[in-house]
């Protein structure tokens, strides 16, 4: 019988990626989706004919009870989340439920349907379950590179409520004897990642500007540092996390670390401009908190696991900017079709 996996934020960047990484391996894919939301407009739209979906909703305890019931999940991968950080600060309440709260009624649904009472013990049905957390957990961090080991220091709510995500995961593995580990992943990027976010807000910058669309291309703090890899990669790294004999927590990213003004300079450069004619600094989008400089030590990932990236950051920056001068030029040559005054 083939395993079978249970998705959370499937239509997300790292969901869509995921699934695919899944299904080359054979597994069944079962998506969580809330309401009314319609995969078919998704990232996931061409593996319709592929995935399985379930209704659940990360605010409701009894309907993720149901879609565990129903799914019956080898692994679960909670991956859903607001994930844009800034946002954390509007709306710092609806962030904690999702991104806070939701792990732990995830985690209470496995228990449940899995019957774990204690980790004297545990229930018949092993489900392994993944738990998205975050690189924004170190913030201010007190030491870089940052490992395993190092304290967190969150910057913003949604650090906060990722730090709470971890160690609820980690409370129930060692309360009830799951197979739940974290994966602390660094930021991770592609061509479908979602426009606000800083590297995809550039490449789609540039791509309008050497298209004519736009001239300037406003930033907040270009001298803020990453780790940033390629999304790809990362949900490799997650499946191999719930593969190993024991549960066990991980840092993954590069290593390599880069600016916001990097990754400005090696978008435009790659279509020929020169980024100080176009980019302006707009003090309204710099974080009430910043975090000035994140970089991951993965070596226990490199040499538990077996991970390595296979893409670097400029590569990842080109690939990014290349794909939204194709989506860019699509679209305005749509427009330019449609007759006048429909749009």
């Amino acid at each position: 019988m083939p395993r079978r996996a249970l998705i959370t934020g499937i239509t997300g960047q790292d969901g869509s990626y995921l699934a695919e990484h899944l299904l080359s391996q054979g597994y069944q894919v079962w998506g969580l989706i809330r309401g009314q939301a319609n995969p078919r407009k998704s990232r996931v739209a061409r593996l319709m004919s592929e995935l399985s979906f379930v209704d659940g909703d990360l605010l409701d305890q009894g309907s993720l009870v149901a879609a565990v019931e129903t799914v019956q999940p080898d692994e679960v991968y909670n991956l859903g989340a607001v994930s844009f950080v800034p946002m954390s600060w509007q709306q710092a309440e609806l962030v904690t439920e999702i991104n806070a709260t939701g792990v732990l009624r995830m985690l209470e649904a496995i228990r449940i349907v899995s019957g774990l009472n204690s980790s004297r013990h545990p229930g018949s049905a092993q489900i392994r379950f993944y738990q998205a957390s975050s690189s924004e957990m170190f913030g201010k961090a007190a030491e870089t590179p940052q490992n395993e080991n190092t304290t967190f220091h969150p910057r913003s709510p949604y650090g906060v409520a990722k730090a709470f995500g971890h160690y609820i995961t980690r409370n129930y593995r060692e309360s009830f004897g799951m197979y739940a580990v974290s994966g602390t992943l660094f930021n991770h990027e592609s061509p479908r990642r979602g426009a606000e976010f800083v590297t995809r807000k550039i490449s789609l910058g540039v791509a309008r500007i050497k298209l004519g669309i736009d001239e300037k291309l406003h930033l907040g703090n270009l001298d803020a540092v990453r780790d940033w890899g390629f999304a790809g990669d990362y949900v490799r790294a997650m499946h191999l996390m719930l593969k190993g004999d024991e549960p066990t927590d991980y840092v993954v990213g590069t290593g390599a670390m880069h600016s916001v003004r990097d990754a400005v300079r090696i978008a435009f450069e790659h279509v020929g401009l020169d980024w100080q004619d176009h980019v302006v600094v707009d003090p309204a989008l710099v974080r009430p908190a910043e975090v000035e400089i994140l970089c991951a030590d993965s070596t226990r990932a490199r040499t538990e696991l077996g991970w390595e990236p296979t893409m670097e950051f400029p590569d990842l920056m080109r690939t990014m900017t290349e794909s939204d001068l194709q989506h860019v030029s699509r679209e305005r040559d749509y427009l330019d079709m449609l007759p006048a005054g429909v749009w």
